[in-house]
């Protein structure tokens, strides 16, 4: 069980991942087609995008964090958290110039099959000590540009009450200007690796050279949209049917 406790540690540490890798650069190449992709339903293309700059909140109907870390080396446990909050600064045109900011609620744990109790016992003081940790927060504070569509973005993370630098390596997945369905809309896929141990959560590490236990290194993915505005009018209605 205290495998689990790990992993939720994990998926905190995930959330910094995720809010960076709002933050990652765009292509500022203009894609015609994106705009039309919420009413035609042609492909966004990677890089590319005619959201405008400016605002962005995250929807976090569209996005997760996840985590996995080795289980006595057997396999990979993994877990996430439900309930996620962030904003983006977005621009398309300085992507170096990009900020977010973000922030994970540790009792939104999510768990396959948990034990009665066993959320309880890895949101309590011996694990992430959500009474005394009511967030994990990430802030964004440098982005390198590294590829038309990717990035390094480096923010200080703060999980049970350590703060620390992580680097996530994020790309752009393209977006939309505001349309008849929806407002203006970006998407980001993000991964990092963190210590567990860095974090002060170092319960059931294996001893040197053994994988009896659950791993100290805990990799983290990210998947999140990002919203600004509303519809820039009706939805077109379906065409009558033919014949």
């Amino acid at each position: 069980m205290k495998t689990t406790t790990t992993a939720a540690a994990a998926a905190l540490l995930a959330l910094a991942a995720c809010s960076k890798s709002a933050t990652i650069a765009t292509n500022t190449t203009t894609n015609t087609t994106t705009a039309a992709a919420a009413t035609t339903g042609e492909p966004v293309v990677a890089g590319k995008t005619d959201a405008p700059a400016g605002t962005y909140a995250i929807d976090p109907a569209h996005s997760t964090v996840v985590f996995k870390l080795s289980h006595l080396g057997f396999s990979k446990y993994t877990g996430g958290f439900a309930k996620l909050d962030g904003q983006l600064q977005f621009d398309p045109a300085h992507p170096e110039a990009m900020q977010v900011t973000a922030t994970i609620d540790p009792r939104s744990l999510t768990q396959p099959s948990p034990p009665p109790g066993f959320h309880d016992t890895l949101t309590g003081k011996d694990w992430l000590d959500a009474a005394k940790y009511p967030q994990i927060t990430f802030r964004s504070t440098k982005v390198e540009v590294t590829g038309a569509n990717t990035a390094k973005v480096t923010g200080d993370f703060t999980l049970h009450g350590v703060t620390k630098p992580v680097v996530l390596d994020a790309t752009f997945n393209g977006g939309y200007a505001a349309n008849a369905f929806d407002g203006s809309r970006v998407g980001f896929s993000g991964k990092t690796t963190i210590r567990r141990s860095d974090y002060g959560i170092s319960s059931g590490i294996p001893a040197p050279g053994t994988n009896l236990g659950v791993g100290d290194h805990i990799d983290v993915a990210i998947e999140s949209e990002w919203h600004s505005g509303k519809p820039t009018g009706p939805a077109p209605t379906a065409p009558p049917p033919k014949g």
